[in-house]
């Protein structure tokens, strides 16, 4: 199936983290403090997505401060975090939504990504992930992780469902 037909099913777009949301890198301070950056159109993509009536969520192996403040600040209420099995993970928000798999899409960059990326209706893969990761999606991104990919992603998907021209009018004035 095409890349344009596999986004006109999509209802719920989960993500991962570190790669994709963020370009990967771990900063720490000299108190050991970890900060990360968010790009600021990923955030308008996701509010986007959001005000098309649709969730949101993001899973990662990791737990930070950061990722729950910015999810609080885009009110995404789907967050999981320290979570070491992402398909049992993605099954059961799917199962919990009562979604079919190809009404997801799930976007990661790396191997615990993998085998979420096949399973899901649309699997996206950062241009920057791995390999393995970009093998495993059905789409590969054209901008890195961290960089506006997730943005790319969800104008992608709303664009195929014809949504993007009414999601974007308030700010064509």
């Amino acid at each position: 199936m095409d890349v344009q037909r596999r986004c006109e099913a999509i209802e719920l777009i989960l993500s991962d983290v570190d790669g994709t949301l963020t370009d990967g890198r771990l900063i720490y301070d000299n108190q050991g403090i970890e900060s990360k950056v968010f790009h600021i159109r990923d955030g308008q993509g996701i509010r986007l997505w959001q005000q098309s009536g649709r969730p949101f969520g993001l899973i990662t192996l990791r737990t930070s401060h950061m990722v729950a403040a910015r999810a609080a600040e885009l009110k995404i209420d789907i967050l999981r975090q320290g979570v070491t099995d992402k398909l049992a993970t993605v099954e059961a928000i799917r199962e919990e939504l009562d979604l079919r798999p190809e009404q997801v899409c799930y976007l990661g960059d790396d191997l615990p990504d993998v085998p979420v990326l096949g399973r899901v209706g649309l699997g996206v893969a950062m241009v920057d992930a791995c390999e393995e990761a970009r093998r495993a999606a059905a789409h590969i991104t054209r901008l890195a992780g961290g960089a506006g990919a997730i943005r790319e992603t969800i104008e992608m998907i709303l664009r195929a469902q014809g949504r993007w021209n009414d999601l974007i009018q308030p700010y064509m004035t």
